[in-house]
């Protein structure tokens, strides 16, 4: 692995990095050991050079938003840890709108408002990135990314940028054609209604109080863990199987949302994985129903 050379390419382009760099400090889950690399690339132009730099030295790479979903290995990341964060600007056109995929929901959410754009209320409160809410066609309250996305334009695995139709990303629950293709997200389009500003900010309000009410929002998580069962509900069924409060060192199931582990201290990437192990057999056994996760895993073995 061309590690060393890597890192030269990035520094000798101007784009900022840190070596060993905590991945604790950048998921929600507050959870990782130390990534080897974490490149911060400022501009598309920085991200496209990064992500090309290290297929050209054989350094395996991750795309990293706001580190909402994901659980990150204990044992730190191999190569690189590519974060979005720097990769913000959105542009209005009438009832359009264009964000970078680095943009948090709630960032893009305010803007649409305040320019009176309705129809992504529903992403307000969700604690993630445009890319990574494309990726994983986030939703709640029964809106979903599909619903307004017109298109987006990504990194291919060629290193050529290329737009594509929203009907061409194969959106569905949690799912687009970027978990298949391995593009990488740039920025996103969607197509909006005209509402008056007061009226989207008390939408936006209600959900999010919805949220507070409903969500462990005041501790370390990375929202909910398991898919939505076919006509069923993750959290119903944990709790329906006495599951509500269990732990596995310091990683427990919320009190307040039994869909959701959250981080009650110190947890472990482990004690994570082994409480998800738990919940899935005990629920299978109770409802014959076999969870499926929604956490995205990062980093080496353990």
């Amino acid at each position: 692995m061309g590690k060393p050379e890597f890192i030269k390419d990035i520094k000798n382009h101007g784009i900022v990095f840190l070596c060993d760099e905590a991945m604790k400090k950048h998921t929600t889950f507050k959870i990782g050991g130390n990534a080897d690399v974490f490149v911060l690339p400022a501009s598309e132009e920085e991200l496209v050079f990064s992500v090309k730099a290290a297929k050209k030295r054989a350094v395996p790479y991750f795309i990293l938003g706001k580190g909402s979903n994901i659980l990150a290995s204990d044992n730190g990341v191999e190569g690189a840890v590519i974060c979005l964060d720097k990769m913000r600007g959105i542009k209005i056109f009438g009832n359009t709108a264009e964000a970078a995929a680095g943009n948090s929901l709630q960032s893009l959410c305010i803007k649409l408002q305040k320019a009176g754009l309705s129809g992504l209320e529903f992403a307000y409160g969700i604690p993630g990135t445009v890319g990574g809410a494309v990726y994983m066609n986030a939703g709640a309250y029964g809106g979903e990314i599909k619903d307004r996305i017109i298109s987006a334009r990504y990194l291919d695995k060629s290193g050529d940028i290329k737009k594509i139709a929203a009907e061409d990303m194969c959106l569905a629950y949690r799912k687009s054609i970027f978990q298949a293709n391995g593009g990488v997200i740039l920025s996103a389009s969607f197509e909006l209604d005209y509402k008056k500003p007061s009226e989207i900010l008390e939408k936006m309000e209600d959900f999010l109080s919805r949220r507070k009410q409903k969500q462990p929002l005041n501790m370390p998580s990375a929202g909910s863990v398991f898919r939505r069962p076919e006509g069923n509900f993750a959290g119903m069924l944990i709790e329906k199987s006495g599951l509500k409060g269990i732990s596995a060192g310091g990683a427990a199931v919320s009190q307040k949302h039994a869909g959701f582990i959250v981080n009650t201290g110190n947890a472990k990437s482990s004690d994570v994985k082994k409480l998800i192990k738990i919940i899935k057999e005990k629920v299978f056994k109770d409802s014959n129903i076999m969870l499926q996760t929604e956490v995205v895993y990062m980093g080496r073995d353990e």
